[in-house]
């Protein structure tokens, strides 16, 4: 069964990068989610964090593997930014679909928290998912498209899980 999540953390093209390999992982998609502007772009959309949208085999990974693996490749102690990138675009965020969802994305932050890994505490913020709109087809796959490209994103850390 295939099942979707949205996560933001930084510049959606290094994230979208390292999540596409992960075992389960169908599809990956980065857009604009979490903000009031209508159909936005890159040029405008206010509010909104750069997201990707990850279609995945439940039977193959699970909601909390990704979880796991999102705080493994993006620091999540900086409030609106990821290495150079700066501003809210680029929060670190978890858009849950259902109120399980959030309620393991606390569990996970409290698991994050609790393991010291990071100087400071986590500072992601838990966004109901609304509408999550698709970036421009350049945005798309861009590190593969563009190997030499720009990314912050790297593997921190090894699993959270035991």
């Amino acid at each position: 069964m295939n099942k979707k999540i949205v996560l933001a953390g930084g510049c959606f093209w290094g994230l979208e990068e390292l999540i596409r390999k992960q075992p389960g992982v169908i599809d990956t998609t980065v857009g604009y989610t979490g903000g009031e502007v209508e159909d936005p772009t890159y040029e405008n959309h206010q509010g909104h964090a750069e997201a990707v949208e990850i279609t995945y085999d439940a039977e193959k990974t699970s909601y909390q593997k990704l979880l796991d693996f999102f705080f493994q490749i993006h620091d999540p102690t900086t409030l609106n930014r990821q290495g150079n990138d700066i501003g809210t675009s680029y929060r670190s965020a978890v858009f849950y679909g259902n109120e399980e969802e959030k309620k393991e994305a606390e569990k996970f932050i409290r698991l994050v928290n609790d393991s010291k890994r990071w100087k400071g505490p986590v500072v992601t913020t838990l966004e109901p998912l609304r509408k999550f709109y698709p970036a421009e087809d350049y945005h798309q796959k861009y590190l593969q498209k563009n190997p030499g490209g720009y990314t912050c994103h790297t593997l921190y850390f090894d699993s959270y899980l035991k």
